[in-house]
């Protein structure tokens, strides 16, 4: 018997800025989909296969803060690389919904808004790894960065009376050292992105409760992926 062919799958990525929420909110989007009968697939990036951990380590470690913008983004796309072959596009070919905490509009927003790095080399590397792989809709938790970073600090200190561990060491990660400034252009530019394609990007309120911000991601997913 030939095994029937499953229908492609979906891709969604959760954006915004550090501390909106979105390693809160992807497992609850998960665990909804899964009540109604889907297959998933939850990832991140930069990680999201061994190799895709390892430069997401480095990536994040303070230790090589001034770190050029164009090695950054080339590691950036190195991890994305790996893990379109080997996670992201066979799990879409199977059938699978993709979950992801972050793809190639954190890219724009960081390397591209934060780095200043040229907007045309960003789009270029993205047709080079992704050759036609884009998410089917883009969900943007949007926050004023100065709350998404107290945030931040709360979570980590929060981690540290807890477990009392390196693992919540309280220490910010290299772009959460970044100044005000930095991340404000982070925010302009997921903004920017949704203005521009608001057929796939779907822009949330974040400062909402929990529950709240839930219910909106849920309602845009039946909206536009119906």
């Amino acid at each position: 018997m030939t095994r029937t062919k499953p229908d492609r799958g979906r891709f969604l990525s959760i954006e915004g800025v550090d501390g909106a929420g979105k390693s809160t909110q992807l497992p609850r989007i998960e665990r909804w989909l899964q009540s109604v009968g889907t297959r998933t697939l939850a990832t991140r990036e930069p990680g999201g296969t061994p190799l895709g951990e390892s430069l997401r380590t480095m990536l994040l470690d303070p230790r090589f803060t001034g770190m050029s913008p164009m090695a950054e983004l080339l590691a950036v796309f190195a991890a994305r690389a790996e893990h379109l072959a080997k996670v992201i596009a066979p799990a879409i070919e199977d059938g699978v919904w993709v979950l992801c905490e972050r793809f190639t509009d954190a890219t724009f927003a960081y390397q591209g808004g934060g780095r200043d790095v040229d907007r045309t080399t960003i789009a270029a590397l993205q047709d080079i790894v992704q050759s036609d792989i884009r998410p089917d809709l883009v969900l943007v938790l949007d926050l004023p960065p100065a709350v998404g970073l107290a945030r931040a600090e709360r979570r980590r200190h929060g981690a540290v009376s807890v477990q009392g561990t390196a693992a919540g060491s309280g220490a910010a990660d290299r772009f959460e050292r970044e100044d005000a400034a930095f991340f404000r252009r982070v925010r302009e530019i997921y903004l920017e992105r949704a203005r521009e394609n608001p057929e796939r990007y779907a822009v949330i309120d974040a400062s909402n409760d929990g529950a709240t911000v839930t219910e909106h991601l849920i309602r845009a997913i039946e909206e536009r992926l119906p």
